[in-house]
């Protein structure tokens, strides 16, 4: 039992997230908060005396010149209403550290293949709600790393998920709702790798709360083996702070600087082979990726890449840089047909189906599958139906929607067969997507609905619309 006092004074025994007190009442106080600050995190001796005692630039000074240093303030070395007002945000207990940087020792994985297992739950969401938030925290840092997780549903896993409420058996007891959030333990055997969830919190899918993806994101990078990043860019930065715009949520530089320093970055992939075979040349005809009338014929993701058709090309958009590739469809896949219906993946059989009238295509990577095209009544649609207007798999609960006018399909991925009870208003289960839609596409539990050059966040869980935006904004115009 002694060895968990000595870890956490290395300072590597677990990472918790918490606000600090509300404004301090009197100069006291406030001395009284930014002293035990500066202990918890900037290793001040806690026998040196406040500084408001003190007239000279001792010890206590220089602390609080390197925390505004670090949390990039103005550096005075004075307690100003705006250095208070940073202190008392949300923030990570474990100590600061500039720029990415790893636990004393560099604890890694000395494995790729690495498994997590869900232990318990919270009441705050639905429970397919805490799946989706773990599993893209975890593929946030997969996308960059040579890393891949798996989940298992009983027995040890590497990475174990729980929550729980005050003690919970490891010595670092949460202390209620507003305080501590998380804390996590780095890479290693036993409790190591561990994240605990203080299960007093609100947890949210939304930022209405304490957002579960956002905390576990920055929780599993210490899960990983990173430390704390000065770059107020970074999920591992110790402030906590929610994003306004979940979607657009990626990993900054720093945090991938940091995570390849451990691991490298991921493996050239089976996608990499999507070579386009001719590059497109301007012209008039070409659609301009920030024209704010764009529209799109369909959306699709591919292996953590979303493709945006339009009629003979398409936008490679992926979430780990900034730029968006533009190419010919035929430059990839020289047997389909432009201007496209309807696209969706299905990621476990690492399959897109593209729809184009009655017809429909399996491609995997740069290939078209045997067996194509094939006929869209083959799926189990009644002879009414001529074409899809647009479609998504749900790859959490295995189902796929068709949308066809103001109607939807639902079709069961295991079964392989249409739903029955089917069709039913679009309206009716997605309310406030009442028009024809388009093309839609799923990325970070959300659903995007594009009409024209409009597109609508939805969330299924909430079976509302979060969000109203333009339909390029996925291209950083």
């Amino acid at each position: 039992m002694e060895s968990l006092p000595i870890l956490l004074l290395l300072c590597v025994a677990v990472c918790s997230a918490y606000p600090l007190d509300g404004a301090a009442r009197g100069e006291d106080t406030s001395m009284d908060l930014v002293q035990q600050y500066l202990e918890n995190y900037y290793n001040l001796a806690k026998d040196v005396k406040q500084f408001v005692r003190r007239k000279d630039s001792g010890p206590v000074v220089k602390k609080i010149q390197e925390m505004q240093k670090f949390l990039g303030l103005e550096v005075t070395g004075k307690l100003d209403s705006h250095t208070l007002e940073v202190i008392r945000k949300p923030r990570c207990g474990v100590p600061d550290v500039g720029y990415f940087q790893t636990f004393p020792g560099m604890p890694k994985w000395r494995k790729t293949q690495l498994t997590y297992r869900i232990v318990n739950y919270t009441t705050d969401l639905p429970r397919d709600a805490v799946d989706s938030a773990f599993e893209k925290a975890l593929k946030a840092w997969e996308e960059v790393t040579p890393l891949t997780f798996s989940r298992i549903y009983e027995g040890d896993a590497d990475i174990m998920i729980s929550f729980a409420v005050g003690e919970h058996g490891d010595f670092f007891p949460f202390d209620g709702p507003g305080k501590v959030l998380a804390h996590a333990y780095p890479p290693g055997p036993g409790i190591y790798g561990d994240a605990h969830f203080d299960d007093d919190e609100q947890w949210t899918k939304d930022t209405t709360g304490t957002n579960l993806f956002l905390v576990a994101a920055h929780e599993l990078g210490h899960s990983l083996g990173l430390f704390h990043s000065a770059d107020p860019e970074a999920v591992m930065y110790p402030l906590y702070k929610s994003f306004t715009d979940l979607a657009q949520f990626r990993l900054s530089q720093d945090d991938v600087n940091g995570i390849q320093s451990l691991y490298g970055p991921p493996p050239a992939s089976s996608d990499d082979t999507l070579v386009p075979t001719e590059s497109v040349p301007p012209g008039p005809e070409t659609p301009a990726m920030c024209d704010p009338s764009l529209s799109f014929d369909a959306v699709s993701t591919l292996r953590g890449e979303v493709l945006f058709f339009k009629d003979r090309h398409f936008w490679r958009k992926s979430f780990r840089t900034l730029e968006t590739e533009f190419h010919l469809i035929t430059s990839f896949w020289p047997s389909l047909p432009s201007g496209l219906d309807a696209a969706y993946e299905v990621a476990s059989k690492d399959t897109v189906f593209i729809f184009k009238g009655n017809q429909f295509w399996g491609i995997r990577g740069g290939e078209v599958q045997a067996g194509y095209p094939r006929g869209i009544h083959t799926l189990g649609f009644p002879p009414t139906v001529k074409k899809i207007d647009a479609a998504i798999s749900d790859k959490e609960k295995k189902k796929t929607y068709f949308f066809v006018e103001d109607k939807y399909w639902r079709f069961d991925e295991k079964r392989q067969s249409m739903e029955p009870g089917f069709p039913k208003q679009i309206a009716e289960d997605f309310p406030g997507v009442d028009s024809k839609v388009d093309a839609v596409f799923e990325a970070f539990g959300f659903f995007y609905f594009f009409n024209g050059s409009s597109q609508l966040e939805f969330d299924p869980n909430a079976k509302k619309v979060t969000h109203i935006l333009k339909s390029n904004s996925w291209f950083n115009c």
